[in-house]
């Protein structure tokens, strides 16, 4: 809408327009004149109009005809009667018909302007609540626009999804959702959760959810059963306006060909190293029979490749014995014995071992270690993963090299690092190396044999024990491996 506002001025007595024009113009406001009420109609037909200024004793068409005309053609025209003393009363007739006001001739210039100035103020405030109503008609249009969209976006995904309020109400879902949780009935939002959802851990974790004890940027990944299906169930705060936690929403997801094609691999693997594994071992066997000369004296040249032979078998036979820790690690097998551990007692029978090897290879290796408190632990999987940790300490560090085991309370846990002054690791490798399989490159290690196993078993077995595991490291200075893993809890007397 134009910021000034048209007056038409209809009246048959020339002065009174012109008078009318001048005072209007003077006070910002643009007019169109008009000598009776036929000429008045024309010019609305044409212009748009704010107020519309109306004698009432005119030729050709009266006032009376023409508000009639306007009330039906142009409703929100606010029409201002200029009448004489003597028809007051016909104006006042002329109001309840639907005119706005009325003035009387000679005009009173204030009390002129100020109605003037109320049917502009009117006129505007109608223009901005037509405005108003439309945009709020098209945002509602749109709004019914985009739930349209996002729900046949969602009733056309094959994951589940469902959306839950503050009531832990389900409010949204699709069809999938009941699809996966093998539901049958048509069931409307609102309704309960725990109607559809049977798993507590999930339901706790909306309740966590709910009552803002997850970060609003975290989502909780969770695998649960529905019959024989198994899901995979993502769920994560709903943020409404104003940052306001509204509820929850959850993905749920189709998991059991995969739960069931990782166990075929598992099950593969297990069969392949236990079929390996024995004929393996008679190998060795075998070859230790012939090296030791129980079946006669050997020349060099043949010692030589019995030799070379046997630590083929035995690099085979450690591979043989990851893949099983990886597959036991896998299926939550590997931690088969707790006891109340002591590491101060593993590390160091594990240092004084590690010692010749590390001299051999011009290492210092030393240890420190506080008084540790036990920790609940299967002693085999401790010493193995310390093992693998301080042995690629040694293997990595260059000849006078240093490696150096720590240990101390902190809290709840105890703290074990194994630093070393080796080849160090890329940033770009760091995330990778707990992976299965993966091995740092670099040139100085070419000759450093391993399957890649060995990290991914030591972090299986850390976080099966409670436990955690980081690594910093910089190129060419050295890495520092760092585990913490919770004490024993103090049984009260």
């Amino acid at each position: 809408m134009n910021d000034t506002i048209k007056i038409l001025v209809t009246d048959d007595e020339r002065p009174i327009r012109e008078g009318c024009n001048r005072v209007l113009s003077g006070k910002g406001y643009q007019v169109l004149l008009a000598e009776n009420g036929q000429a008045a109609l024309e010019i609305l037909e044409k212009e748009s109009v704010d107020i519309l200024l109306l004698d009432l004793k005119m030729p050709v068409m009266g006032g009376e005809e023409v508000l009639e005309v306007v009330r039906t053609r142009y409703p929100q025209l606010p029409v201002i009667i200029i009448t004489g003393h003597g028809t007051v009363d016909t104006a006042v007739q002329c109001m309840k018909k639907g005119a706005y006001d009325f003035i009387t001739k000679p005009f009173q210039l204030d009390p002129f302007l100020i109605v003037v100035q109320r049917a502009a103020e009117k006129r505007r405030l109608e223009e901005k609540t037509r405005l108003f109503e439309e945009e709020r008609e098209k945002n509602l249009y749109d709004l019914a626009l985009e739930k349209s969209r996002v729900t046949t976006i969602i009733h056309c995904m094959g994951n589940g999804v469902m959306v839950t309020n503050r009531n832990m109400e389900v409010v949204l879902h699709n069809s999938a959702l009941m699809r996966l949780l093998e539901i049958s009935r048509k069931m409307g939002p609102p309704f309960p959760v725990a109607e559809i959802l049977k798993e507590d851990a999930l339901l706790k974790t909306l309740e966590s959810i709910v009552a803002g004890e997850i970060s609003e940027t975290e989502a909780t990944v969770q695998e649960i059963t529905a019959g024989k299906t198994v899901l995979r169930a993502v769920s994560a705060p709903l943020i409404g306006p104003e940052a306001r936690l509204v509820g929850t929403v959850t993905v749920l997801e189709d998991i059991t060909d995969f739960k069931q094609l990782d166990q075929m691999k598992s099950d593969f693997v297990n069969m392949v190293a236990h079929e390996l594994r024995s004929p393996l071992v008679a190998m060795r066997q075998l070859n230790s029979v012939l090296l030791d000369g129980l079946a006669g004296a050997l020349e060099e040249k043949h010692r030589d490749f019995v030799s070379r032979g046997t630590k083929k078998i035995d690099s085979l036979l450690d591979l043989i014995k990851d893949l099983l820790d990886v597959a036991k690690i896998e299926a939550g097998k590997f931690v088969q014995h707790r006891v109340p551990t002591d590491l101060c007692h593993v590390l160091r029978e594990l240092i004084a071992l590690m010692e010749p090897r590390a001299k051999t290879q011009g290492i210092e290796l030393t240890c420190v270690l506080d008084d540790l408190r036990p920790v609940h632990a299967d002693p085999k999987s401790m010493e193995e993963i310390f093992s693998n940790l301080v042995s690629n300490a040694i293997n990595y560090s260059p000849e006078g090299g240093m490696v150096r085991v720590t240990g101390r309370a902190l809290g709840e846990y105890v703290e074990i690092k194994v630093e070393d002054t080796g080849v160090g690791i890329s940033a770009e490798e760091l995330p990778k190396i707990f992976d299965k399989f993966y091995r740092v490159k670099h040139p100085k290690t070419r000759k450093v044999t391993g399957t890649g196993l060995g990290l991914a078993i030591v972090k299986g077995a850390i976080e099966a024990h409670h436990g955690t595991i980081d690594v910093e490291s910089v190129p060419d200075k050295g890495t520092t491996f760092r585990v913490l893993l919770p004490v024993m809890r103090q049984s009260s007397p």
